[in-house]
């Protein structure tokens, strides 16, 4: 992946492959096929972009690895943050997460994002 500019469109180009991000265990229900569509990793790992999309889950994560500006291409998740405090997004709405967020994510629909990661 080396395009200096370009177009992030769901199923234009890359190709979808197995994702890890979520445990096993967190899936709420029979459905596990998490996947990434990547279209650009830098070389130093610092940082990447895709299409990410995830079945319903919740998982509690104790500190994100990254940081992240993600927008909603279909489903819902609600994000509970250290506070308790809830927000849902829908498609459409874009998110910030910062790294080291302390949050559970609690994917009810499908969930289908375009993402840039920051380390």
């Amino acid at each position: 992946m080396t395009a200096n500019t370009f177009k992030i469109i769901p199923d234009s180009a890359g190709e979808k492959k197995p994702s890890k991000l979520i445990p096993k265990t967190s899936f709420t229900t029979d459905e596990s096929d998490e996947t990434t569509m990547r279209f650009y990793d830098a070389e130093d790992g610092s940082v990447a972009s895709g299409v990410w999309e995830c079945p319903p889950c919740r998982v509690e994560i104790p500190s994100y690895p990254v940081n992240e500006m993600m927008t909603i291409i279909s489903g819902a998740v609600t994000i509970t943050n250290a506070d308790g405090v809830e927000e849902a997004f829908g498609p459409g709405e874009v998110v910030f997460v910062s790294k080291g967020s302390k949050m559970t994510w609690h994917i009810t629909e499908r969930l289908r994002k375009y993402y840039m990661t920051s380390a």
